[in-house]
């Protein structure tokens, strides 16, 4: 982005900025000080820290101005322009507003309850191969990070593929409202929140939130094999376009081959192109059919698709193969976790070459609310010495599923090992020990367990 602070000050209907100061070019907008950089709009917002305590690191850093709660005017700071709101976060929503609508690209609006990073990142690779387009990174996907990716647009951005993320009722809604999607895509509906909305039923509720800002002329993508969404998708009032592993969905795939580290397969839209995704697992196939689907709205060939897919940037840590220290394969998978999606990738990875034994690093899965124990210990049909040597289990929640493991008899004892949440470092020790060159290892969990620690233990 590029806005002179006179501009900016005018989007928020606030004080008009001294004539020193009005011609000052902003080249980017951070909240956090540690990672801005010269030219950056700083806004401070209230996290565990207060943002405003962090001023001076932020003018240190390269910060040309800033905008002030209102409640600290007190402490205005003096050796920067400042720019008083009402409210940081609510500024920052609303100069984000201001800028989509002043660039107005289309917009590509991706959730689901798994699989929505992976689809964003496919999404963008096919439609980058016509258009300028910019996505979502990392995980800034909330009513803080979308407003950061639509500020880091460039003027030429034709098409902005944005994540949106949800763990309470409303969430989406504002979220689509600001953004104010061309095409919503919906991957799935999962166990992922069901702490909170306690039944799939209102997950889907919540999930459909995300058509409640759609243009009148949008088109609703839709995971056609769920019938959770295939329901409601009648009372949304825009074309609807399904993807799926049925074959009456507008676009389906069919004769799935998996490989070691790939995955190729056909689709309806030309039966003879093999499509292969350097990713496993048919949930992963899911995805890419929903990001073709998008890509046939924007009139993108199945060939260049095809291309796309075979390159896509994949975010770091969803099922990326690394390898270990010990020559090992690891399958790192630990952004995120529930049932459904810890049983796709278990089955994926019991599909994998190895010249030696296959091991299972399993996390908790968190904001499953009261039946949390009995979904850790229902991963025990996946699991089997036929399939993976040993198992190692970390967090409470896991302890339900050990004693499944042991009580039925699934694993001898020595083949499953069980360490507290605060444990990291003696299980990536365990493991560095275990674990020889001809072994791989999955390791799945979700993100507030931090096993991203121990693959960055054992990765080479």
């Amino acid at each position: 982005m590029k806005m002179q602070l006179s501009e900016i000050a005018r989007a928020l209907d606030a004080d008009e900025i001294p004539d020193q100061w009005s011609e000052i070019d902003v080249t980017s907008v951070q909240f956090d000080s540690r990672k801005l950089s010269s030219g950056s709009l700083f806004v401070p917002i209230m996290g565990q820290r207060d943002g405003h305590d962090f001023i001076e690191q932020a003018v240190e850093a390269g910060a040309v101005a800033t905008l002030w709660g209102r409640e600290h005017q007190d402490d205005q700071p003096q050796n920067i322009p400042s720019i008083l709101v009402d409210d940081p976060l609510a500024a920052l929503q609303k100069l984000a507003k201001y800028y989509l609508d002043k660039l107005n690209p289309k917009v590509v609006a991706i959730t689901g309850s798994n699989g929505k990073t992976t689809t964003k990142d496919m999404t963008a690779s096919i439609l980058a191969s016509e258009y300028n387009v910019v996505k979502t990174q990392e995980n800034f996907n909330n009513e803080l990070g979308v407003p950061i990716t639509i500020l880091g647009m460039s003027s030429n951005t034709e098409i902005l593929v944005v994540e949106l993320g949800m763990d309470r009722p409303g969430q989406l809604h504002f979220l689509s409202d600001l953004v104010q999607p061309d095409i919503a895509v919906i991957t799935m509906i999962g166990e992922a929140h069901i702490e909170f909305f306690k039944t799939r039923d209102r997950i889907a509720d919540a999930k459909m939130e995300i058509t409640d800002g759609m243009k009148e002329d949008g088109c609703f993508v839709f995971n056609g094999d769920e019938p959770l969404l295939t329901k409601r998708a009648e009372d949304v009032d825009v074309e609807h376009f399904t993807f799926g592993l049925k074959s009456d969905n507008n676009i389906h795939a069919f004769d799935i081959k998996s490989q070691d580290q790939t995955t190729s397969f056909k689709t309806n839209l030309d039966e003879e192109a093999v499509v292969t995704i350097p990713v496993i697992g048919d949930y992963n196939v899911t995805n890419a059919l929903a990001a073709m689907a998008v890509g046939e709205k924007y009139h993108i060939s199945v060939q260049n698709e095809i291309k796309a897919l075979a390159k896509f940037d994949l975010t770091k840590n969803r099922t990326q193969w690394l390898t270990g220290k010990n020559g090992e394969r690891i399958l790192s998978d630990v952004y995120n976790s529930n049932p459904t999606a810890a049983k796709a990738v278990l089955d994926s990875f019991a599909n994998t070459e190895s010249n030696g034994k296959r091991y299972v690093v399993l996390g908790d899965m968190l904001e499953l609310g009261d039946d949390a124990d009995e979904m850790h210990a229902s991963l025990a049909e996946k699991l089997s010495p036929a399939r993976f040597a040993a198992v190692y289990l970390i967090g409470p929640h896991m302890k339900a599923l050990r004693d499944r493991l042991l009580n039925e008899k699934i694993y001898d004892a020595g083949a499953v090992y069980y360490y507290d949440a605060d444990e990291l470092t003696r299980l990536s020790r365990d493991l560095n020990h275990q674990l020889t060159a001809s072994d791989s290892v999955l390791l799945k969990g979700s993100h507030g367990i931090h096993l991203e620690n121990v693959v960055d233990e054992l990765e080479a």
